[in-house]
């Protein structure tokens, strides 16, 4: 399935697309593409970008190269004014999707959203094309920073060396839960609340589906235990940071046929 956010990579053409709004009703993606400056939406067939993925020519990523990262807990008073007023302006075009996303509307809508909160349009599309680029969140509005901390480090996974308490269950050592697996997780609340909106997360059948869709077929030492996804789902906040998302977001999702990790 296709969400909202989803990062597509066409590695021959070494090209980058983010999943900005699903138009379902008119079988529309509008993707945005990321690293280029003066990248701007535009639309593409649901079932062209499917049909790619299906094929093998792209593949859907599972960990987003170009999120913004987490703020820290604690910030400058000015990068959270800075940020505040770069997404009053965002959210008020946000809120007119889909016709943000048609060229011919967005121009006058810059403008008129320029002249509303007294900033150039220039600032408003570079907010716009920041937000787009970053994932969409409040966080892609926040200036740059460095050094923001490294509480809470998890310890590497060295090969061949399981972390944690042995499984109860298996014969089977398991296997070490690295970024790459954290990021299946993140992708598999997120696909779960989207075919589930509005209801609390049902951790053992978001598990379920995630084996369905992610490790059908993989032996016991390579699938992650329903401790280890409730563990990382809680270190990470998932559930409360999935629904905040949904929140602000609130778009349908699209399915496409078993997509696999890459």
């Amino acid at each position: 399935m296709f969400l909202p956010n989803d990062v597509i990579q066409y590695e021959a053409q070494g090209c980058l697309l983010r999943v900005l709004y699903i138009e379902r009703e008119r079988g529309l993606l509008h993707i945005f593409e990321l690293g280029k400056p003066r990248s701007l939406p535009r639309p593409i067939p649901i079932h062209a970008l499917a049909g790619d993925v299906g094929n093998g020519r792209a593949r859907l990523l599972l960990q987003d190269p170009y999120a913004a990262p987490v703020a820290p807990p604690v910030l400058p008073e000015k990068h959270r004014d800075m940020q505040a007023r770069a997404w009053k302006t965002v959210s008020s075009l946000q809120s007119q999707s889909p016709a943000l996303y048609d060229t011919r509307k967005r121009a006058a809508m810059v403008a008129c959203c320029a002249a509303e909160h007294g900033v150039s349009r220039a600032s408003v599309l570079r907010w716009l094309r920041r937000f787009w680029e970053r994932g969409q969140s409040m966080d892609a509005l926040l200036p740059d920073y460095a050094n923001s901390g490294a509480r809470g480090k998890t310890r590497a996974a060295n090969s061949g060396v399981k972390r944690g308490r042995p499984r109860k269950s298996d014969s089977c050592p398991g296997t070490n839960v690295d970024e790459a697996t954290r990021a299946i997780f993140r992708a598999a609340v997120a696909r779960y609340r989207a075919a589930h909106p509005g209801a609390a997360l049902a951790r053992r059948a978001a598990y379920r589906q995630m084996l369905d869709e992610f490790y059908r077929g993989h032996p016991s030492s390579e699938t992650p235990s329903f401790g280890q996804f409730c563990y990382w789902l809680d270190k990470d906040d998932l559930p409360t940071a999935m629904a905040r998302s949904a929140s602000v977001a609130g778009y349908p999702f699209v399915a496409v046929q078993h997509l696999k990790p890459g």
